[in-house]
C-alpha cells in the first residue's frame, strides 16, 4: 500500500533496475553516475513511498523481493519501449531546426564566440540564432533564452550544463609603455594608473583583487564592460586585468604578470533541464563544447609572457 502521494518517476525505476542488475549499491551508483549515498537514500525513499521492501540484502548482494521483481520487470519494459522509440526517431532522420535564443555577454561574443557561431550556422542551416547580449543572467526557467554562456564559478542550481574551459585572467598594459622583455616590478605597477570594472562586477575575482590591492585614487577609469576595458588599456589610459583570450590576441597589449589562478572563472554552457534533449539545444551545446575545447590554450592563458597565441587560434580554425 502506497504511503505517500508522491508519484514514482522514471528515474526511480532506473535506480531499482540498476540495483537489481548490479546487486550492489556502489556498482549501481557508478552505472547511474551518482554517488553511493544518493542511491542508498533514494532506495529508502522509494520503499517508504511504496510501503514495501523492494530488496533483501544477502551475502551475495541485493536480491529483489516479489514487489521489487514487479517493479524491475516494469522498468525493463519501459526501457525497451524507450529504446524502440529512439530507434524510430533515428529512422525518421529528424533534423534540428528552428530558432535558438542564446544569452551571453559582449566580450565572450566578440572575442571568442562569433567565429564558432558562424561555423555552427554553416553546418546547421535550418537553425537560427537569436543573441541576447548583456551581463545580467537570463531567466532560462521563463524561456528568456534557451542557452546561456557565462563565466562563473557559481552557475544557478536550476540549470544544467558543462564547463569546457576555465577562463584565465592576467594583468595587461599597453605594449608601447612596456618595451622591455622582462616584467616590471610589482612595486612600480602599484604606482601606475589603473583601469577597473565598476562595482556591479564585484562577483569577479579580478575586480575584488584590484579593490583590495590598488589605492582608490590610482583607479582613474571605471566602466561596465570587459570589452571596453580592453580598449581602454590598449589606448594607454592605464593597466588592468583582462581575460587572456582578449589580452593575448591584441598586438597592442602585453602581459605584465602570469595568469593568477585565483582570478580564473569557469566558462559554462548552460540550459534548463527541460530543454536539454531538444534536438537544436543538444546539437548546439555538443558543437560548442568541442569547439571551445580546441581553444582551451587561448582561454586558459597557456603561453609564456611575450608570445602570441594567434597561431593557436589559426590551428583551431583549421581543425574545425
Amino acid at each position: 500500500m502506497i504511503q505517500s502521494a508522491k508519484p514514482l518517476a522514471w528515474d526511480d525505476f532506473r535506480l531499482i533496475k540498476a540495483i537489481a542488475d548490479k546487486r550492489a549499491l556502489p556498482a549501481a551508483a557508478a552505472a547511474l553516475g551518482v554517488n553511493h549515498s544518493t542511491v542508498f537514500r533514494r532506495l529508502g525513499q522509494i520503499e517508504e513511498a511504496l510501503g514495501v521492501r523492494l530488496f533483501e540484502r544477502h551475502r551475495s548482494g541485493y536480491v529483489a523481493t516479489p514487489a521489487g521483481e514487479e517493479m524491475i520487470q516494469l522498468a525493463a519494459r519501459v526501457d525497451d519501449d524507450i529504446t524502440a522509440f529512439a530507434r524510430k526517431l533515428a529512422g525518421q532522420e529528424i533534423k534540428p531546426a528552428g530558432e535558438l535564443r542564446v544569452a551571453t555577454n559582449d566580450s565572450l561574443l566578440v572575442d571568442l564566440l562569433t567565429p564558432l557561431f558562424a561555423r555552427f550556422l554553416g553546418q546547421c542551416p535550418d537553425i537560427r540564432l537569436d543573441m541576447l547580449i548583456g551581463n545580467q543572467a537570463a531567466n532560462l526557467s521563463k524561456r528568456d533564452a534557451d542557452v546561456a554562456i557565462r563565466a562563473t564559478d557559481n552557475p544557478p542550481e536550476t540549470l544544467i550544463g558543462r564547463k569546457p574551459a576555465r577562463i584565465a585572467w592576467a594583468l595587461y598594459g599597453r605594449a608601447a609603455d612596456f618595451p622591455d622583455a622582462e616584467s616590471p616590478t610589482t612595486e612600480s605597477l602599484w604606482e601606475r594608473s589603473w583601469i577597473s570594472l565598476g562595482d556591479q562586477f564585484t562577483m569577479l575575482s579580478a575586480v575584488r583583487y584590484l579593490a583590495r590591492h590598488v589605492a582608490p585614487e590610482r583607479v582613474v577609469y571605471k566602466l561596465n564592460t570587459v570589452l571596453g576595458l580592453a580598449e581602454a588599456v590598449e589606448a594607454g589610459i592605464g593597466i588592468g586585468f583582462l581575460p587572456c583570450f582578449i589580452g593575448d590576441t591584441r598586438p597592442g597589449l602585453t602581459r605584465l604578470a602570469p595568469p593568477d589562478p585565483d582570478l580564473s572563472a569557469d566558462l559554462w554552457l548552460l540550459t534548463h533541464p527541460d530543454l536539454r534533449h531538444t534536438p537544436r539545444v543538444r546539437l548546439f551545446l555538443d558543437f560548442l563544447a568541442v569547439e571551445v575545447a580546441k581553444l582551451r590554450p587561448l582561454i586558459e592563458g597557456e603561453r609564456p609572457i611575450g608570445r602570441s597565441l594567434q597561431p593557436a587560434i589559426a590551428l583551431a580554425e583549421e581543425g574545425a
